[in-house]
């Protein structure tokens, strides 16, 4: 509205204005503005002479709306125009990109997309189409994650899985190298869904000063609808264990309903709960607690089923693919003296298939207990005196044990266990441990997530000693003691308290604190707490007689929350720990046809970068074995990478060899699966931004489907290629007339006024 009478004042649209420049067409302009200036200055003595029953205010009124009159007279008499620079007709091409995923016909709310290109692209009756056919060499491409020419609209399908703008740009500029190219316009509701590089690609587009235009197709907001917007979950798990697993569910139109939340493996509900939905466009996360059943690569499907009158129901659920390794993980638990607590430990595991917990227990100086070895050669100095005896666990547990029993070397090692190995410390309270240990300047204080005290002081014995989990313990997969959070939290309440810990008063920063005590004094302090530290992680549990959680009076004899809490803590203690040799795909699912990136970490015993070794890929998939080898990525370390292109659906197995001088240093496993991708069902609102982005970004111009009948013409005078420079008259702009009309009327109303006629 407000364009269309800017246009009638105007003459022109306001783009014609900003693209183009005003100048004066009469050579004689300078004599004719001095001649308006002694005939300003004459109507201003004029009136300054004439008193009658004038005042002062009225003489200036009537000079300034005579000065006003003689202004206008001057600015037609100096023939100001309209320079603009304008395409020659058919003498420059078009291209006009057309969306062709699913999201343009997804169900009937988006339909009118695909139904508005067809509309405007058609034939005679096409009025985008007309327009720019009037003016240009139209040529039409359809593009969903690569561009291809098309004659008509009646070759669009509108199945197209992925969007990449990105690459559509990058192939109709090379598509229409050499020709006088004067803009690209692209209609879309904007789903750059394949990530790929839109920057780069629009860097040709504005050297050589090509415009894209955008017409933005579709609502913003489509509703009601409920999608799960992200699952964030690890790709490994150890057979048995608990992972917790992150979903972000997003909505419009439901506030206040609860969905159920499912997690389906192969059409078996394991795990269900009820989700309530907050304010439209907040998302909403939900932690979920999945039990690593079954061994090997697992489809999971997360989802929520179908609501009443949902406008889109593919984009309810989401796909996870998880391996189930069943492996025996190795963990060391070294105590400086004996205690309740290793035997009680040792228990609590004898029983998981999963975990092996080799005991060093130091019974008398340089004596020491071993168990659970796997042969003697085994640790048969006592602590590991080199890194790659050490590196060989995955998971350290330290007891009582005193900073000064270790060597300087070793508790570097112990930090490089953590930060460069990518092992896990738990380190326990006791009477020689933490402060009270004497840790405070050593390596391994560094790697801990609290601040330890100092001075030290011993630790501490108190009656009725209440653990209570944190808000972010209440969710974590190891304090899960029991089948729901409902009833851990109840269990938590009931365990008997306990009576001795090391005082720890503050986090790190980046540390979480997962378990607290409140002490006599009413004051919190941290029993449990955890952090990342370099590749790995550090755990502080800093209580002396967990054990009493399994003797207690009070505690049933068939009572597992011990067994529970320390199987599922030394699990997470191994938890995405790496082998020396790591395989690994940049995306765990693509299309049949599409290339997917192959990596291999590759580092020795000690965990150092492996250059120069042999590394093999052997791809187990549908249609048979096929062996590659990996190439080393010489700007990166012990990284090895290849390409995998799955030529049918299905999953593929990829594992992956190492070898040096004919020594096998290691081999991995992972998996991609090959299914058509659903990204296109997420999100599918229109995205102004981004085609906001990239017309600001090239010189042109975004649009609704409500205005854009203009395109054509602003490309006209907004575009490249071959062009021509025009002038248009600006004296007879109707504003001209109105204003001259207008300030005429004002002096005879004034006058009227003030009776001064």
């Amino acid at each position: 509205m407000l364009e269309s009478v800017f246009s009638f004042l105007f003459k022109f649209r306001p783009l014609l204005f900003q693209e183009g420049s005003i100048r004066l067409a009469w050579s004689g302009a300078p004599i004719l503005i001095a001649l308006i200036g002694v005939c300003a200055v004459m109507v201003a003595l004029s009136y300054r002479s004439v008193r009658a029953k004038s005042t002062q205010t009225d003489r200036i009124v009537l000079a300034a709306l005579r000065s006003g009159i003689l202004v206008l007279l001057a600015f037609c008499l100096l023939r100001p125009t309209l320079v603009l620079t304008r395409t020659l007709p058919q003498q420059n091409f078009v291209a006009v990109l057309v969306d062709d995923s699913r999201s343009m016909a997804l169900g009937e709310v988006t339909a009118d997309r695909a139904d508005y290109v067809a509309a405007q692209l058609s034939g005679e009756d096409g009025t985008v189409l007309q327009g720019l056919s009037e003016r240009f060499a139209v040529r039409m491409f359809a593009f969903d994650d690569r561009a291809s020419r098309v004659d008509s609209v009646a070759q669009l399908t509108f199945r197209g899985s992925r969007t990449d703008l990105a690459a559509a740009l990058r192939e109709v500029k090379t598509d229409l190298a050499g020709v006088p190219l004067a803009g690209v316009v692209v209609l879309s509701d904007g789903a750059d869904n394949a990530g790929g590089a839109l920057t780069e690609a629009l860097l040709p587009y504005k050297v050589d000063g090509v415009p894209v235009f955008t017409v933005g197709l579709g609502a913003q907001v489509i509703q009601p609808d409920v999608q799960v917007s992200r699952v964030d979950a690890p790709r490994r798990a150890l057979k048995g264990g608990a992972l917790m697993v992150d979903v972000v569910l997003a909505h419009t139109g439901y506030t206040g309903r609860t969905v159920s939340l499912l997690v389906e493996d192969d059409g078996r509900v394991i795990s269900a709960q009820d989700v309530t939905l907050g304010r439209a466009g907040e998302p909403t996360t939900v932690p979920v607690l999945l039990r690593a059943a079954d061994a090997g690569p697992r489809l999971l499907r997360v989802r929520v089923p179908a609501q009443e009158g949902e406008a889109i129901v593919e984009n309810n659920g989401r796909d996870l693919l998880l391996t189930v390794e069943d492996r025996t993980e190795k963990i060391l638990y070294f105590d400086g003296e004996p205690r309740y607590e290793v035997a009680f430990t040792r228990r609590a595991v004898r029983g998981d298939p999963n975990l092996q917990l080799v005991i060093l227990n130091r019974t008398a100086d340089d004596k020491f207990i071993r168990l659970n070895v796997d042969d003697a050669s085994e640790l048969p100095g006592g602590f590991p005196a080199t890194r790659e005896e050490l590196f060989k666990y995955r998971g350290l547990v330290l007891g009582s044990v005193e900073a000064s029993f270790f060597t300087h070397d070793q508790l570097q090692m112990i930090a490089d266990f953590v930060s460069r190995r990518g092992g896990s410390l738990l380190a326990l309270g006791g009477r020689l441990a933490l402060a009270e240990g004497g840790y405070q300047g050593t390596p391994v204080e560094e790697v801990f997530p609290v601040q330890l005290e100092d001075p030290p002081t011993s630790p501490r014995l108190t009656q009725g000693l209440r653990i209570r989990p944190t808000r972010a313990g209440l969710t974590h997969p190891v304090l899960r003691i029991a089948d729901t959070e409902e009833t851990s939290a109840a269990r938590w309440e009931d365990l008997p308290a306990l009576s001795s810990y090391n005082p720890l008063y503050e986090l790190r920063a980046g540390a979480t604190a997962l378990l607290t005590a409140a002490e006599p004094d009413g004051r919190d302090r941290i029993i449990m707490a955890h952090h990342r530290y370099g590749r790995g992680k550090a755990i502080v549990l800093s209580v002396n007689d967990l054990w009493l959680w399994q003797m207690d009076a009070t505690i049933d004899l068939e009572d597992q929350t011990h067994e529970i809490l320390w199987r599922q803590m030394l699990r997470w203690l191994v938890e995405g720990s790496p082998n020396p040799v790591r395989a690994s795909a940049v995306v765990d699912r693509v299309e049949p046809g599409e290339g997917v990136e192959l990596r291999a970490q590759v580092e020795d015993s000690a965990f150092a970068a492996v250059n120069g070794a042999r590394v093999t890929v052997e791809v187990s998939g549908p249609n048979g074995d096929v062996t590659n080898a990996l190439d080393w990525a010489v700007d990166r370390d012990g990284e090895y990478q290849g390409t995998l292109t799955p030529d049918a659906e299905g999953l593929y197995r990829v594992r992956v060899t190492a070898e040096r001088a004919g020594t096998v240093i290691g081999t991995d496993e992972t998996y991609v699966r090959a299914a058509p991708t659903d990204a296109e069902y997420f999100d599918a609102g229109m995205r102004a931004t981004l085609l906001e982005r990239v017309a600001d970004e090239t010189g042109g111009r975004f649009y609704s489907s409500d205005d854009v009948s203009t395109l054509p013409e602003d490309i006209q005078y907004t575009g490249g290629g071959v062009t021509i420079t025009e002038e248009q008259d600006l004296w007879d702009m109707p504003i001209v007339l109105l204003s001259l009309l207008a300030l005429l009327a004002a002096e005879w109303s004034y006058r009227r006024v003030r009776d001064l006629t």
